[in-house]
C-alpha cells in the first residue's frame, strides 16, 4: 500500500501577451521572469503548459528560473470553454450577460472543451500516491485557472464565469489526503512591481 501524500498545485495565467498573441510582450516577459524567481526555491515535479505561444514562452521564461524541471505541453493545459450552463444554472439577474458572452463559443469549443475540463480535474487535483508531497505548475490561460479554483470551492459548475486572473498572477491550491482542498493564495502578484500589475483586468476591476 502506497499511501497518499499532499499535493500543491500551482496554477498561473500567462504573461501579457502582443495584440495579435503570437507571443508575450516585454512586459509579459517581464512577468514570466520575475515569477520565475519567486519560484525558484520550491521542488517542482513538473511544469505543464498550454499549446500557444504566451503559454509556452511563459513557462520557458519561467523554467529558466528553476533547476531542470520538465517542462510538458498538452491541450489539457490550454485554452478552452470548460462549462457552458443553461440559463436555469444562472442566477436571474446575471443570466443574460453570461449567455451573451459566451454566445460566441464555437461548436468545436462546446463539444471539445468540457472533456479536456474534465481531464483538467482528473490530471491535477486531489492528493498523490506515495508519501512525498508534489509540487506541480500549470502555465495557462484564465478559463482553466478559473474552473480549477471553482472546483477547489466545491462551487456549482456555472461558477467559473466571473472568477478573473492577471497575467503573471499566481494561484496555489493544497490537496491533502482526506481533508477538502484549500486555496492557499489566489491571483497573487506580490512579485511583481506596481507598473506590472494587473494586466489582463478590465480598469473597473483594480483594487
Amino acid at each position: 500500500m502506497t499511501g497518499k501524500a499532499t499535493r500543491y498545485l500551482y496554477l498561473v495565467r500567462h504573461g501579457e501577451a502582443s495584440a495579435d498573441e503570437s507571443g508575450l510582450t516585454e512586459a509579459g516577459r517581464r512577468q514570466a521572469t520575475l515569477l520565475g524567481q519567486r519560484l525558484r526555491g520550491i521542488s517542482f515535479a513538473a511544469v505543464h503548459h498550454g499549446p500557444l505561444p504566451q503559454t509556452e514562452q511563459t513557462a520557458r521564461l519561467i523554467g529558466n528560473q528553476l533547476k531542470s524541471v520538465p517542462l510538458h505541453v498538452s491541450e489539457v493545459s490550454g485554452d478552452y470553454v470548460p462549462y457552458i450552463p443553461e440559463r436555469e444554472e444562472l442566477p436571474a439577474e446575471s443570466a443574460d450577460f453570461y449567455l451573451r458572452f459566451l454566445a460566441g463559443a464555437t461548436d468545436e469549443e462546446r463539444k471539445h472543451g468540457p472533456a479536456l475540463a474534465r481531464k483538467a480535474l482528473d490530471l491535477f487535483t486531489g492528493s498523490v500516491d506515495g508519501k512525498e508531497d508534489r509540487h506541480e505548475l500549470v502555465v495557462t490561460h484564465n478559463f482553466l485557472v478559473a474552473w480549477v479554483v471553482r472546483d477547489a470551492m466545491y462551487a456549482p459548475k456555472w461558477r467559473w464565469l466571473g472568477l478573473n486572473h492577471c497575467n503573471a498572477g499566481l494561484t496555489v491550491i493544497r490537496y491533502a489526503p482526506d481533508r477538502p482542498a484549500s486555496v492557499l493564495v489566489s491571483n497573487d502578484m506580490r512579485h511583481l512591481p506596481t507598473e506590472l500589475r494587473w494586466t489582463g483586468f478590465p480598469p473597473e476591476l483594480y483594487v
